[in-house]
């Protein structure tokens, strides 16, 4: 196993180096310069022009682009991703208190998804074309369909301005208050995690029924054990499989609503860093940000292989 997990790790390496690259070199395709954010159109004028230069020399912009990724990414490998051009702070520590929000965010939308999916999945898997079958379709469709932050927009409509049993918007530490935490937290995790249970659901539903023709479960079956036992202990493992791998993939996608729905809810995450930060032109900001979510979807994706290979033993010999 340590072997399967090395080799993982490695190929994660050539791949980490590219999406830096990309992110760093997207960043700079953004029009608008640094420099006059900070001082503005008027102080770099003509008459502070000499300011104007001093400051590009000093933040760096005057040098090549493979230079400036060269000196960005050794910094970034020791986890120095230099200060904010707009607060003047480091941005670690900036990315340290905004990246907690959105991986709670993303994580109570995962809980939401196998939730909503997994019982959903199995009961349409055990009375395919039936009328339940036919609604949890019917629901999934809807969930793919509905984008995250019109579906946002209707649950503040729904549940603070019409029923008022919860906040708009906002955000509290769940170490401050973890109720008026889960308070505000239910809403954008609801809103995230819709679409990825109707995604997980109708995968369980295909694996379930693949499964449960197979010849161990008919065999199961024939020894006169339990429904129950049969669907959870011997037809579920097998289907789980194709669905872990599906939940590795949507990672990207998870993070990618939960920075939309940020924006909607007012929850101080990374989502809201990187948009302040594109309208600033604070491009450090904007570059760790971007490199920081991508190495998480990779870790994610490490960590479906590893799980992937502990459920199929013969996946760790490939």
């Amino acid at each position: 196993m340590a072997r399967f997990i090395a080799r993982r790790f490695i190929s994660m390496v050539p791949l980490l180096i590219l999406v830096s690259m990309m992110a760093f070199s997207l960043i700079l395709l953004l029009p608008g310069d640094p420099a006059l954010a900070i001082l503005g159109e008027e102080r770099a004028n003509a008459d502070n022009k000499a300011a104007y230069y001093a400051l590009r020399a000093e933040l760096g912009l005057d040098d090549p682009v493979p230079i400036q990724y060269l000196r960005w990414a050794g910094r970034a490998v020791r986890g120095d991703f230099g200060m904010s051009i707009r607060n003047k702070t480091p941005i670690g520590e900036t990315i340290g208190t905004r990246i907690w929000p959105t991986a709670e965010l993303a994580l109570l939308a995962a809980i939401i998804s196998v939730v909503i999916a997994f019982p959903a999945g199995i009961i349409s898997a055990l009375r395919p074309n039936s009328w339940a079958d036919a609604g949890a379709t019917l629901a999934a469709l809807g969930g793919v369909a509905i984008p995250h932050f019109f579906l946002g927009i209707l649950l503040i409509y729904a549940f603070a301005v019409w029923f008022r049993v919860l906040s708009p918007s906002g955000y509290v530490a769940p170490w401050e208050d973890l109720g008026q935490n889960l308070k505000l937290m239910i809403m954008p995790a609801f809103a995230v995690g819709t679409g990825l249970a109707a995604i997980l659901m109708r995968q369980i539903r295909s694996a379930l029924i693949e499964v449960l023709n197979q010849e161990y479960v008919i065999t199961a079956r024939s020894k006169g054990l339990a429904e129950r036992a049969v669907v959870i202990g011997h037809a579920l493992k097998n289907a789980s499989i194709p669905v872990i791998t599906i939940m590795g993939q949507q990672v990207g996608t998870l993070i990618g609503g939960a920075v939309v729905t940020e924006t909607i809810f007012a929850i101080p995450g990374m989502g809201r860093l990187i948009v302040e930060s594109i309208s600033f032109r604070d491009f450090p900001v904007v570059q760790a940000a971007v490199l920081m979510l991508a190495l998480s979807v990779l870790v994610a994706n490490l960590l479906t292989d590893i799980t992937y290979g502990f459920l199929d033993p013969r996946i760790r010999h490939d």
